[in-house]
């Protein structure tokens, strides 16, 4: 009975007309319920259309701030080589500066070693294979650093000229005055063999003097920071390295033909 007269009501109602005479009570109630529902299916569409653009625009733009971090990565990968590269050209040109006077070629080398502490100072080297060999000299852009003593594969051993066991032939550059310079380890020299009656000042520059068959002439080796008269008849003289070892990164070797081996065991007793 309740569903028969619910019916009846809903009957009369359609056939009950507004003021307009257009659209039926029941029509009109029908409208107002559904058309929220229907505002509200259309938001979340909306919704979720919009959504879905942001997420592709999102992963759009992700690609794009990744792709232009690799470029600005890229770019200062290629500052800092082109950086090194203008350095490098910088060392290479100084030392040039002296090379020219003995026209000795030049060999790139990178340093990957060196010894300061102990008594025998030496640095090692990795050049390409078997393009050096031993009692080559080694400079840098300022002045001598050593000469190599052993090569195996692509490393090389360089004897640095602060080693207590490193000694050369040289001369004060001003006078053409000849002695030996010998390693006195902690970055120091010594400048043996040169007489009382020799002219030494501080300041002076001192070279290879090219005469102990390994160190062509002209490279220059330390500056003279003291001259004392000793008990002897020669001078004590404290010699500065014109090179800083604890700047050394890229150096060079001198490839330049040496004394052969006969020909200095001929001559035993040659003293500088």
């Amino acid at each position: 009975m309740i569903v028969l007269l619910v019916g009846q009501l809903i009957l009369l109602t359609a056939q009950i007309r507004n003021p307009d005479g257009k659209s039926s009570y029941l029509e009109a109630g029908m409208v107002r319920l559904v058309a929220p529902v229907t505002v509200f299916v259309a938001w979340v569409g909306d919704s979720v259309s919009g959504f879905t653009e942001n997420m592709a625009l999102r992963r759009t733009l992700l690609a794009e701030n990744l792709r232009l971090r690799e470029e600005v990565g890229e770019l200062r990968e290629q500052s800092i080589r082109n950086f090194s590269l203008e350095e490098d050209l910088d060392h290479l040109a100084v030392a040039l500066s002296y090379t020219r006077a003995f026209e000795a070629d030049l060999q790139v080398a990178d340093l990957v070693y060196v010894d300061y502490a102990s008594w025998l100072q030496t640095a090692v080297l990795r050049t390409a294979p078997d393009t050096v060999q031993v009692n080559q000299p080694v400079v840098a852009g300022k002045g001598l650093v050593g000469r190599i003593v052993l090569v195996t594969g692509p490393y090389a051993k360089v004897q640095l000229i602060t080693d207590r066991a490193a000694s050369i032939g040289v001369m004060i550059e001003r006078t053409h005055r000849q002695g030996v310079i010998k390693g006195a380890g902690r970055g120091n020299l010594e400048l043996d063999y040169v007489s009382l009656q020799a002219d030494v000042r501080v300041g002076d520059v001192v070279i290879t003097a090219g005469i102990d068959g390994i160190y062509p002439r002209g490279i220059p080796v330390g500056t003279i920071a003291a001259a004392i008269p000793g008990d002897e008849l020669f001078y004590e003289i404290r010699v500065i390295p014109r090179v800083d070892f604890g700047l050394l990164d890229q150096i060079y070797v001198l490839k330049e033909e040496t004394m052969p081996e006969a020909v200095k065991e001929a001559m035993p007793d040659a003293q500088p």
